[in-house]
């Protein structure tokens, strides 16, 4: 997406940062992957229905210099699952699982094999090491309807402004949603993966009202970020819906996995 681990390692060396400093910059620019597949998710809505349906998007990173160091452009894939009660948010490194029957949200990491299970509603505060607890609710989020539509493949799209404001780092988003879909938008909006952006995001309520308003289901995301004087561009496209039965433990925690009672700082720079 936006930096792998090799960069964070070399700008926190360059830099020199200790103590909390470090601990910043880990959390607002350590891994800027979490907010492009985050975003992107956090307006994604599709039917409640007996057979889940299935999601595949696409993140395209343009080629950027941050400190010296050059990243070559890149593509990823994020796949989603929606069945009636549950959404799975599922990439490489990380699988976030929602269930509202059991009312829980389990954030896995896959290279560790380990898990954190988290009771809902959320209080992000109580799965967060301390210096990040206090961190919560610094996000500020602001929605604004552009007034323009725009064509997306095959569904006629209503723009939506979306800045977001961490501190040390600025996104700018355009957002294309839709509601000429035969999806529940609304519920899962409400229900699965609202939950999603609190937890893979830390934001408070009022940032997660503030997505709220982008009406429907974006299939297109155009983003922009702005970070110690460089820029990365970036786009996100769904590629693919399709209704079919989730594959069996789609909505669990594999097999041989630890639980664990907080995130690490791995699970954190991964999301």
């Amino acid at each position: 997406m936006i930096l792998d681990r090799f960069a964070r390692r070399e700008v926190a060396r360059r830099l020199s940062i200790s103590g909390n400093r470090r601990i910043i910059l880990r959390h607002y620019g350590g891994d800027m992957k979490k907010p492009l597949s985050i975003l992107f998710i956090a307006v994604l809505a599709v039917a409640f229905a007996n057979a889940d349906t299935f999601i595949k998007q696409t993140t395209h990173t343009d080629a950027f210099t941050m400190m010296g160091q050059t990243q070559p452009a890149r593509d990823e894939i994020q796949e989603i699952w929606i069945g009636q009660d549950q959404m799975a948010t599922v990439t490489k490194a990380m699988t976030v699982l929602v269930d509202t029957k059991r009312n829980v949200l389990d954030m896995i990491n896959h290279e560790n094999k380990t898990y954190v299970e988290m009771a809902l509603p959320l209080d992000m505060s109580q799965y967060l090491p301390p210096q990040f607890a206090q961190m919560m609710g610094a996000t500020k989020v602001t929605v604004t309807p552009k007034g323009t539509s725009q064509q997306v493949g095959d569904w006629k799209c209503e723009g939506y402004d979306v800045l977001m404001d961490m501190g040390m780092m600025k996104i700018k988003m355009v957002s294309w949603a839709t509601t000429e879909v035969p999806f529940d938008w609304a519920q899962v909006q409400e229900k699965l993966s609202s939950h999603v952006m609190k937890a893979s995001m830390r934001l408070d309520d009022a940032a997660v009202a503030e997505f709220k308003k982008i009406k429907g289901f974006q299939v297109k995301a155009d983003i922009g970020m702005e970070m110690m004087g460089s820029q990365m561009k970036a786009s996100t496209t769904v590629n693919e819906i399709s209704t079919k039965p989730a594959p069996a433990g789609m909505y669990a925690v594999p097999a041989g996995y630890t639980k664990q009672d907080k995130l690490s700082m791995q699970d954190l720079m991964k999301q």
